[in-house]
């Protein structure tokens, strides 16, 4: 999860204005409408799923969000104070009969974890969750992940190779800050630099969490010093948005340094996954298909979520330039991908366990101990994964 805002510059453009008009045009039709046109021939959602189907999501609209922004329908309304969209639910461009309501998160709700606030309103259908959070609140706020949109995370450490023509990983860059007194700034509090520090990877002594999400650290300190950031974002930024820097980074992955999360899963809170298993079992299959023609044909939605940037107007900022990099680097890093098998979503129990068996211990030394007992199959089920939908 995000947690301070990442700065980039405005280039909205063209596409602003189209989903602009659209999103000004009117209702995609009214409920008689969209459940007659779900029962001609589309998913229809409307006997089995809430009559809007609530998101809440961890950050400000942006690509890596992009299979969700992508079942919202034309003639979505804006709500700019609550900094949520509304739409109808569509799959494959049809009404399903329902309504979907995405909400923004980070700055929108507080920075609460999307978990807690699912819990504080239970208005919310689905939120997002990423593994090394589902661990963290395992005993008070707990989920089950139905989805992995991505199958990797885009977390990563950036540094300067002119700097650095050596380093090839978070491994050795850490060698390579200790000869020259350089340090990676993160986010204090992050879970993954826990494990970096805990499996040996990174000595603490290059490693500083005072990062405040601005690249005014990193610039000043003219290669010397890494970073923390996203593959999606900020690869693309520093080179082509943030002239005091200007020029390419290197960077790894946090999944490739050995913290396999799933980031931002589509989760429920466990005690409402039975009741909800009639929606889950069609509602899955529509987002497994929205992720796979999202990453296909990214433009339309992509034009949304710049509309989504432009009139919540909350400091975040988010360009064309950034969206169609993201979506190159998910397919490029493999981070939207059917990982091991020919199909999108599912969650492997080896990983999550995995991550339960390193954060754990991080959250109990916190004060914060995740459920007794806790396994992987408390936090994720595949069971309503369509096998036949990947990339």
């Amino acid at each position: 999860m995000r947690t301070a805002p990442r700065t980039t510059a405005a280039a909205v453009g063209l596409l602003l204005t189209t989903a602009a008009l659209a999103s000004c045009a009117g209702g995609a039709g009214d409920a008689e409408t969209t459940a007659a046109t779900a029962a001609a021939g589309g998913v229809d959602l409307s006997d089995v799923c809430p009559a809007t189907v609530v998101v809440q999501t961890d950050w400000n609209p942006e690509a890596d969000h992009g299979h969700l922004y992508e079942l919202v329908g034309p003639g979505y309304t804006v709500d700019a104070n609550q900094k949520s969209v509304t739409g109808d639910l569509v799959a494959g461009g049809k009404p399903t009969g329902v309504k979907i309501e995405v909400r923004a998160g980070g700055p929108a709700i507080g920075f609460t974890q999307a978990s807690a606030q699912m819990y504080q309103d239970t208005s919310i259908t689905l939120g997002y969750v990423s593994t090394d959070e589902a661990v963290q609140l395992s005993d008070k706020f707990p989920t089950t992940a139905v989805f992995a949109e991505n199958d990797k995370s885009p977390m990563m450490v950036m540094w300067d190779p002119a700097t650095y023509p050596d380093v090839t990983d978070i491994k050795s860059l850490g060698t390579a800050l200790k000869d020259s007194g350089g340090v990676i700034r993160y986010f204090n509090g992050a879970a993954y630099m826990s494990y970096l520090l805990g499996s040996g990877t990174l000595d603490a002594s290059v490693t500083d969490g005072s990062y405040d999400g601005t690249p005014a650290n990193f610039v000043a300190a003219q290669g010397k010093d890494a970073q923390q950031g996203f593959a999606t974002a900020e690869p693309y930024i520093y080179e082509n948005e943030v002239t005091a820097w200007g020029k390419p980074v290197k960077l790894e992955t946090i999944y490739d340094a050995g913290f396999p999360f799933y980031p931002e899963a589509m989760s429920v809170r466990s005690g409402d996954l039975t009741d909800l298993t009639p929606c889950l079992e069609k509602l899955v299959p529509v987002m497994q298909q929205a992720d796979v023609d999202y990453i296909s044909d990214p433009s339309t939605t992509n034009a949304l979520i710049l509309d989504l940037v432009d009139q919540y107007n909350n400091g975040w900022v988010y360009s064309e330039g950034v969206a169609d990099f993201a979506v190159e680097q998910m397919k490029k890093l493999d981070i939207a991908s059917n990982g091991d098998n020919d199909f999108v979503g599912d969650m492997d129990e080896a990983r999550i366990q995995k991550i339960i068996d390193i954060a754990g211990p991080i959250y109990t030394d916190a004060g914060a101990p995740p459920k007794a007992g806790l396994t992987a199959k408390d936090l994720f089920t595949n069971e309503f994964l369509d096998e036949s939908i990947g990339f």
